[in-house]
């Protein structure tokens, strides 16, 4: 199929391979003290495990997997919140559905439904302003979240309620940022990287320039990734020829759909519906100054942290769930002690294993047997022949 077949194709796969096997041995490094890259979005962690990238890879190669799961990084006492809002009386609550299943201090929002609050699953903010104009005796909240990816269409359904007139909607805001959680990576001095996929679909929006940052300040290369094979093993060869030249720098491997200035619409319909927050509560990563977006005073009649009186409660995560450090790069999904047994799909303890963008899902649904095996015999980690 074209513009599918090109990114999937064998030969440029197997030319990529030989260069990263050959940048790879200049850079001497090891399996035992490998080159780690983390791929920040959970889009590439699955695509990565779909199509065995992690697998052709040379040993001395470690991919990372990043905080790039928006519903994996909401803190549990926000996911409280959305849940007691929904359990208010004449309060329909509209959300994404990989937001439904996520395990709070007590409950989900799905198990909330099957007690009787009336929550709806819809693909869009915008499906919930029809909701709000056919039931005016309710109120209709949005439980808005997301990297800089989904803020647009958040921005732009209160744009549009305004414009309709529309009072009895608000929004749940839990939108994020993500230069700001790279930041509080690099400063964490337990996890060590030598650069970074950045992530596609926020760059959609936000460009490759914000990421200069990481590059000047921290010094780690960022090459910004589509979700093909192609894409990434191109990335990765890019991350290693930097790595190789001694150079830093932010690079866009994902041309075709990323402008180094992002989306000007998109980004002037975020700067005019919402502010940046001082700090909001990352999983895993705690409190993050400059982190989150919260709608700003002129379009305070759709906010439903002040509508409803929101109070910010913190709450810890189970004691069993390793979200966190998984999360932050520390651990790998098979080093949590519940990851496939407690904690699977079907009985999830936490975030990682419920989002579609989820590492602890990728790893369940495609790597579950080679993870197992590589952490009994990680020196005999078999390779597949490119």
């Amino acid at each position: 199929m074209k513009y599918v077949d090109e990114f999937r194709d064998p030969q440029k796969l197997q030319a990529l391979m030989k260069e990263i096997n050959r940048l790879t041995l200049m850079l001497e490094r090891t399996p035992e003290h490998p080159l780690k890259i983390m791929e920040v979005c959970g889009g590439h962690t699955h695509s990565i495990f779909k199509y065995g990238i992690e697998e052709i890879l040379p040993d001395s190669i470690e991919l990372i997997h990043g905080p790039g799961c928006p519903v994996c990084i909401m803190p549990r006492g926000r996911l409280d919140a959305a849940i007691k809002l929904a359990d208010i009386p004449n309060v329909i609550f509209t959300t994404f559905g990989d937001a439904m299943r996520v395990p709070g201090s007590e409950k989900s929002l799905l198990q909330a439904k099957a007690q009787g609050a009336d929550i709806r699953m819809v693909y869009s903010p915008l499906d919930a302003l029809p909701i709000a104009k056919q039931n005016p005796d309710k109120e209709v909240i949005f439980f808005g979240l997301g990297f800089e990816t989904t803020a647009p269409s958040t921005a732009f359904t209160i744009l549009q309620a305004e414009a309709e007139n529309i009072k009895n909607f608000s929004i749940f805001c839990n939108h994020v940022i993500v230069v700001p959680a790279l930041e509080a990576l690099l400063d964490n001095p337990d996890l060590e990287l030598d650069g970074f996929i950045g992530p596609g679909h926020v760059s959609m929006v936000i460009g490759s320039n914000p990421y200069k940052i990481i590059a000047e300040k921290y010094y780690k290369p960022v090459v910004v990734s589509g979700f093909e094979p192609l894409d990434i093993v191109q990335s990765v060869w890019m991350l290693l020829q930097q790595l190789v030249d001694r150079r830093c720098e932010v690079e866009n491997q994902y041309k075709r759909l990323v402008q180094p200035d992002g989306n000007p619409m998109a980004l002037d319909a975020i700067q005019k519906v919402f502010e940046v927050r001082e700090e909001f509560e990352w999983r895993g990563l705690g409190e993050i100054a400059q982190s989150g977006l919260k709608i700003n005073s002129n379009y305070a009649q759709f906010d439903a942290e002040i509508k409803f009186d929101v109070s910010d409660v913190k709450v810890p995560d189970a004691a069993a769930c390793q979200c966190g450090e998984i999360l932050k790069g520390v651990l790998k999904p098979w080093q949590c002690k519940v990851f496939g047994t407690a904690c699977t799909p079907e009985t999830p303890i936490g975030t990682c294993m419920v989002s579609s963008e989820g590492a602890c899902a990728a790893y369940y649904k495609y790597g579950r047997l080679s993870t197992v095996a590589k952490a009994n015999k990680p020196q005999q980690r078999s390779k597949a022949k490119v």
